[in-house]
Order: structure tokens, then C-alpha cells, then sequence
């Protein structure tokens, strides 16, 4: 009989944000999947959790995948982890899943922390229906993706490094208008967390005047739809 593949979400900061599911299940596993050993070690090790652990990332994915595939269909149940949060958001993954399904192997992910979800909610931005980009483009295809997003009427969400926040932040002043209201959040979780909200240019010149540190989650209003606007007027009246 196959084994089973684990996705298994982590903390994105705060160890208390572990579930207890998902300590049983990494406790119950054959072997750990990691994006890297060295930063997963820690917290194993702070849940007592003694396994074998497997460094699997973007660079050895493709030919690790093989080899993950064969303990599966030996009955091997395996959990695969990321540095913080749910696998394969912006972190590898997708393609060990895409492969476990393709070879009938059940895949199985738990809930739990991902960082884009609480800073969309603590925006105060319409979290009805939104778009996550995770990373933008760093060149090609970087400028396209600005003038797509220009056009987009849900809310916006992407992930973001400290040196390319300012830079980042004034192409969208750019391409969306100066006085789009958006909200940064980093370090989520964490003793620093902090999230300023305002338009572009107000966060953009807040984070001029302050240390760029931690991971960031951009979230952007969408495009203003004037017709939807007053269709419900005319509705109310």
C-alpha cells in the first residue's frame, strides 16, 4: 500500500502558532521534507520532534522528486515543511505534489499559518475576493505585471524583500496612482510586527524614515469600480 504525503504548515514567527495536529503528524512520520535543515532544526527540536530530515528546495526539487516518489509507493509516510508557513505558498512544494497525484499517492494538507491571510484581514482592505502575486518579477516581465495589476478591481496581495520594498512601492505608486490605500505588514507574529496602512506614497515615506527589516506582505486596493458603485445607488433608490 502507498504511503502519504503531508503538507504540513509551520509558524511563521511564533512557535505558539503550532497546532497540535500537526506536531503529531511530524511525530508519527516516516521523514521530513525541509526547505532548509538548518532553520527547521530549532523548532523540531523545541516539539521534541526526532525525525530524519531531508533538505528539499527549489534547487534539488526536481531531482529529489524521484527518490520521494519511491518511499511513497514503499508505504513511507512523509511530511513535507518550508522555512515558515504552508508549503508550497511562494516556497517549493507544488511540484512534489503535482507529482505525488500524477502517481496516485494521497496528499494531505493541513491547515495553519500562512502569512498573507492575517495581514489581508489586519488590512482593513475588502478581503471578499482578492489576487496573492507572492513575489513579484525582479526584471522580466516585472513592468507587464504592474500594468496588469493596474487593472485589477480585487485587493492585492504579494510578498516583498526589506531592499526592494521602497522601490516596489513607488512602481505601484506609479502604475495604480499615488493615493491607492494599501497596508504593509512585517515581521507577522513577531515581537516587531507592525503594519502601516494609508495610501503609497504615506507608507512608502514612513518605511524612508525607518529600518527596513523582516519579511513584508503588501496589500493594495483594488481599482475603484465606478460602475458597481452606482449600480447599488440606484439600487438603493
Amino acid at each position: 500500500m502507498d504511503g502519504k504525503l503531508f503538507l504540513v504548515p509551520t509558524p511563521i514567527g511564533n512557535l505558539e502558532d503550532m497546532t497540535f495536529r500537526a506536531i503529531r503528524i511530524l511525530k508519527e512520520c516516516d521523514l521530513i521534507l525541509a526547505e532548509d535543515t538548518r532553520t527547521s532544526a530549532p523548532m523540531l527540536k523545541h516539539f521534541g520532534i526526532d525525525k530524519r530530515v531531508f533538505s528539499h528546495h527549489q534547487h534539488n526539487e526536481h531531482k529529489a522528486t524521484s527518490e520521494i516518489i519511491k518511499f511513497l509507493h514503499e508505504g513511507q509516510k512523509i511530511a513535507l515543511i518550508s522555512d515558515a508557513g504552508t508549503p508550497a505558498i511562494s516556497d517549493p512544494g507544488f511540484f512534489l505534489v503535482r507529482e505525488a497525484i500524477k502517481n496516485d499517492i494521497a496528499v494531505e494538507c493541513l491547515p495553519g499559518a500562512t502569512a498573507f491571510v492575517p495581514a489581508l484581514v489586519n488590512s482593513g482592505l475588502p478581503a471578499d475576493a482578492f489576487c496573492f502575486e507572492g513575489f513579484l518579477p525582479v526584471k522580466k516581465g516585472r513592468q507587464t505585471k504592474f500594468k496588469k495589476l493596474a487593472e485589477e478591481d480585487r485587493t492585492i496581495i504579494l510578498y516583498e524583500s526589506p531592499h526592494r520594498l521602497l522601490k516596489t512601492l513607488e512602481e505601484f505608486a506609479q502604475y495604480l496612482g499615488a493615493d491607492r490605500q494599501a497596508s504593509v505588514s512585517r515581521e507577522l507574529t513577531k515581537m516587531f510586527e507592525e503594519t502601516v496602512r494609508g495610501t503609497l506614497v504615506e507608507i512608502k515615506s514612513h518605511f524612508e524614515n525607518n529600518t527596513l527589516k523582516g519579511e513584508f506582505v503588501i496589500c493594495i486596493a483594488g481599482k475603484p469600480n465606478i460602475k458597481s458603485k452606482n449600480k447599488y445607488e440606484d439600487d438603493e433608490e
